[in-house]
């Protein structure tokens, strides 16, 4: 009996450490919703680049102090404040990074509407211009001013995306996580 209450209290052991050492990944979908997962093949693809790795730390975390002593360990703390973290432990550095990344999008998205309505405008003049040319000559003039009228598009839908992300969607999102709102103040 003796050995089996042994064996027991053995693989509880190495049970809790293998538990300890394990990496979480954590993401966050459009909607809002938290998941965790503990194998990178589980997160689909399009959340990747947000992933946040979890890994335990390598010493417990100690209980705080009831206060009473008073003595360096208390004067310690009251020095250097701990980071400011939203609900799901997201801090200003990660809030900055998506507002970044979006506005990034967000110009980029922009630059290439501009670019891509000079020349749809520019092909749809030259169009104009071909009334003497042959039939073939307009017909692919027409299918290359389609090309740049659907990617025109395109870019317009991404750059509404950009902009709905960085104007409603993170406001919201950090409001439903109570993230500190400077932190989606673009920085200059």
């Amino acid at each position: 009996m003796k050995k089996i209450v042994l064996f027991i209290i053995f693989g509880l052991m190495i049970f809790s450490q293998l538990t300890y050492s394990q990496e979480v990944y954590q993401w966050v979908d459009e909607k809002g919703t938290v998941h965790f997962a503990d194998d990178l093949s589980l997160v689909p693809e399009r959340y990747r680049e947000q992933v946040q790795k979890k890994s335990p730390p390598e010493k417990p975390t100690p209980l705080p102090s009831s206060g009473v002593s008073g003595g360096v360990e208390g004067k310690e703390k009251s020095k250097s404040a701990p980071e400011r973290k939203d609900l799901v432990g997201r801090g200003e550095g990660w809030w900055r990074a998506k507002v970044k990344e979006w506005n990034e999008k967000f110009v980029s998205a922009q630059k290439n509407v501009e670019a891509t309505h000079a020349n749809w405008k520019a092909k749809e003049k030259e169009l104009e211009e071909s009334k003497f040319k042959p039939d073939s000559f307009k017909r692919k003039l027409k299918a290359e001013a389609k090309v740049l009228e659907e990617k025109l598009k395109e870019w317009e839908q991404k750059s509404e995306e950009a902009k709905n992300m960085l104007e409603k969607v993170l406001p919201k999102q950090a409001e439903d996580y109570r993230a500190d709102p400077d932190w989606l103040k673009i920085e200059k």
